[in-house]
């Protein structure tokens, strides 16, 4: 799952890294048996409850249930991307980072484009300094001080055609670069032209603190009000936020964000001492956006206006959000009263009012009125409504204290009990009833078997996969997930140094990282020294293969004579020759 970094690259690169150097570099680890410690720099605690495996390269936090290889831990901590944190982590170490056929990389070229829009955002700063005041006189009606001006690099392009084309573009070369970051534009006749003009100017940077795009916003009541710079080679509105780099500026490690639509809700609140508001530019939040606002903070509140559009948006957002939420996680939804936005609300009735918990509703709480309303629960059909509408999207919770206080909710509201509820469940996570909004998650463990313990002890000791000698006898459709270890033996027998933070990368982004990640976290297995592990080891894949074995040749008999195969016939012939010898 690397993307355009060749996997061959991460693999040498995890192996060249030490997770405790890192980490070490960091937060200060101490040494504590075989593992290292310290307090979690993803929550607040007195006692540590972040361990650190050398042996590993895995470290796993059990207070928030954080957890991962070193790159995840850059990322976590940084609040970088994963291609940003592996670049992080290669220059530490001064490997050069290959690239996979097709990739452009971040060469001279790329360079160029930000700062050609660095020098559009000083054009732009400086048309407001020294520009008639209309600018001037918007920002101050809207309450906007200087200061707050200056943290946000806000600037003005003034009307007419050609300025930043005059200012910038003298020569063809420079006026295609302009052109390619979405600065100006073609046009039929008169060449080129300016793509933002008489609007408020927001520079928009990404977490390195580069200019990559701008949101523009007329003074007046012209359309479109918000206008933002097109796709560009360095920038997609669908993977960045406007405000997050300024709020990291103020707060490394914010508790919480809040989730805006405008980028006047951002100034707004920053006005008002909310330093911590980040918008979406002109897209609903996007799971790109999530992952990257969880890593910086555990909290995230989505502010929406309180009418039906605000409701709806309310709950695109909802969808997306419920499968991020792991433990530590949390997310709330504030909503506006009819008619107002943040800015206009924080403007009315100040920043004590926006902050109180009062206003905000639990996601939780969210899910289950909204899905209430539409169902009722005053009969038996309704309440098999609300259990087939909700259920898909407990299904997508991970597995937690949430989900668990859900569960009992649910079942009290349905009028039945939560074992029935348990079934259901792992029926839509399995995938045995077609229910829309299915899991992607690991099968159950309750429906694996010994595969995940199998998994938990290749993770904890790799080498243990090389008893199986012969990997493909395992795979088959008879037990669910099989095909999975199959595959996970394989990749041991073909990369033998392979560490359990090898492994979970390998799988990064697959249906398969949440469970790994959770197996990988969990206590009580085989220590290296336990040399009982193997024996421990061998006999749960020779249950495995009996019971695919078992359930293989029960398929068959239960076939008629005239559809048997004479691969079937004879895999039938081999296992009635064995049960023989056996006795």
């Amino acid at each position: 799952m690397a993307g355009r970094i060749p996997q061959s690259f991460i693999d040498d690169l995890l192996a060249r890294v030490d997770i405790i150097d890192v980490i070490d570099s960091h937060v200060p680890l101490r040494k504590a048996g075989k593992n290292h410690q310290a307090l979690c720099p993803f929550h607040d605690e007195k006692t540590p409850s972040f361990t650190v495996s050398q042996d590993k390269q895995f470290y796993h936090c059990f207070g928030c249930g954080a957890g991962g290889t070193v790159i995840s831990f850059i990322m976590e901590y940084n609040g970088l991307g994963f291609v940003e944190a592996i670049e992080d982590l290669a220059g530490r170490y001064g490997l050069e980072i290959p690239r996979e056929a097709g990739y452009q990389p971040e060469s001279k070229h790329y360079n160029e484009l930000y700062e050609l829009l660095e020098q559009a955002a000083q054009f732009y700063r400086g048309q407001l300094q020294g520009h008639d005041s209309r600018a001037i006189e918007y920002l101050k009606k809207r309450g906007i001080s200087g200061s707050v001006i200056e943290d946000y690099e806000i600037g003005y392009a003034p009307p007419g055609w050609k300025n930043l084309v005059n200012a910038l573009g003298k020569s063809a070369e420079a006026r295609t670069r302009l052109a390619e970051a979405g600065m100006i534009k073609s046009g039929d006749t008169e060449g080129f032209y300016d793509h933002f003009r008489d609007r408020i100017m927001f520079p928009i940077r990404d977490q390195r603190g580069r200019i990559i795009g701008f949101g523009g916003r007329v003074l007046d009541k012209g359309t479109p009000k918000y206008l933002n710079s097109p796709e560009t080679p360095v920038f997609h509105k669908g993977r960045e936020l406007y405000g997050l780099y300024q709020a990291r500026q103020k707060n490394k490690q914010p508790e919480r964000l809040y989730i805006v639509e405008g980028y006047m809700d951002v100034i707004a609140l920053a006005q008002y001492g909310i330093n911590n508001a980040v918008a979406t530019l002109g897209t609903a939040a996007t799971e790109n956006h999530l992952e990257k606002l969880f890593r910086v903070a555990s909290q995230l509140i989505f502010c929406f206006d309180g009418d039906e559009a605000g409701k709806k948006a309310a709950w695109r957002a909802l969808e997306i959000t419920v499968p991020q939420l792991r433990e530590g996680r949390q997310a709330l939804f504030s909503f506006m009263p009819e008619g107002d936005d943040p800015d206009s609300f924080i403007r009315q009735y100040g920043a004590e009012r926006f902050l109180s918990d009062e206003n905000t509703v639990p996601l939780s709480d969210f899910l289950l009125n909204s899905i209430k309303s539409r169902t009722g629960t005053s009969n038996r059909e309704a309440r098999a409504n609300f259990l087939d509408l909700i259920l898909p999207f407990l299904a997508k919770i991970p597995a937690s204290g949430l989900r668990q206080l859900l569960l009992g909710e649910v079942a009290e509201i349905a009028q039945t009990d939560t074992s029935g509820i348990h079934e259901l469940l792992q029926d839509i996570q399995s995938g045995a009833a077609p229910r829309p909004g299915r899991s992607r998650t690991w099968p159950p463990r309750e429906r694996t078997g010994d595969i995940s313990a199998i998994v938990s002890y290749i993770l904890n000791r790799p080498e243990l996969a090389m008893l199986v000698e012969e990997p493909a006898e395992l795979s088959g459709p008879a037990v669910p997930g099989i095909d999975f270890l199959t595959e996970l033996i394989t990749l041991v027998h073909t990369n033998p140094e392979i560490t359990c933070a090898g492994i979970l990368e390998h799988w990064r982004g697959s249906r398969y990282e949440q469970r790994l990640n959770q197996l990988a976290s969990a206590s009580g297995l085989p220590a290296e020294e336990d040399f009982d592990a193997e024996h421990q080891f061998i006999d749960m894949v020779d249950r495995l293969k009996a019971a695919k074995t078992r359930q293989s040749v029960e398929r068959i008999t239960r076939a008629k004579p005239s559809e048997l195969t004479e691969e079937a016939k004879a895999e039938l012939r081999r296992h009635y020759t064995k049960e023989r010898r056996n006795k």
